[in-house]
């Protein structure tokens, strides 16, 4: 079982940089316009959240996630490079003051499982300046990047070598998040006309 799971650890890890390739194509196209606001955070947060799964024991199911921050940096830096820069308005500030709120707390607290529960939460607030962006616009973002991850944090999922809420929250939730997300595009994009 364990060679299994060490088999789908690196799939799923080789998906994030395979399933990266539209985007960043699609950033250099000047297509997708990455919300600096929800990169920057994930980029940093994705970085804490490898630490904490990989100290917990995820084993290879925990590459994935360093593979995405490093993609995160990337995104980041074609962004900056392609002028992706979106409209920031208030409400992506507020979002971002309260992950970094969720951040101080986490280093506060310095407890292994919390640290796992505000990661997470971070996350999800970094992603809020991108589903509001992509709601108005929903071409603005790559489809096909939002079903890839779904599939490869799902592959993350049944790859870790231990489960727990430190080792599995993170990934349960962007299995989550990338599909609710890509389901809203699906249907935006039908109500919208391009």
């Amino acid at each position: 079982m364990y060679e299994i799971k060490n088999i789908l650890g690196i799939f799923a890890t080789v998906l994030v940089f395979i399933g990266y390739i539209p985007y960043l194509r699609d950033i250099i196209k000047r297509k997708a316009k990455p919300h600096i606001y929800s990169w920057f955070l994930w980029s940093f947060v994705t970085l804490i959240a490898f630490a904490l799964q990989f100290s917990d024991g995820a084993g290879s199911g925990s590459f994935v996630t360093l593979a995405a921050a490093l993609m995160c940096i990337v995104v980041i830096v074609l962004g900056i490079i392609y002028k992706s820069q979106v409209k920031i308005v208030w409400i992506d500030t507020v979002f971002m003051i309260l992950a970094f709120v969720a951040l101080g707390l986490w280093l506060i607290t310095k407890q292994p499982l919390m640290s796992a529960i505000l990661t997470t939460i971070i996350d999800l607030l970094g992603f809020a300046p991108t589903v509001r962006k992509s709601w108005n616009k929903p071409y603005s973002e790559t489809l096909t990047f939002y079903y890839l991850n779904t599939f490869r944090f799902g592959l993350a999922v049944i790859a870790l070598q231990k489960y727990s809420i430190i080792t599995a929250l993170y990934p349960i939730t962007w299995l989550t998040a990338n599909s609710l997300f890509a389901l809203m595009l699906v249907i935006r994009r039908k109500q919208i006309i391009k």
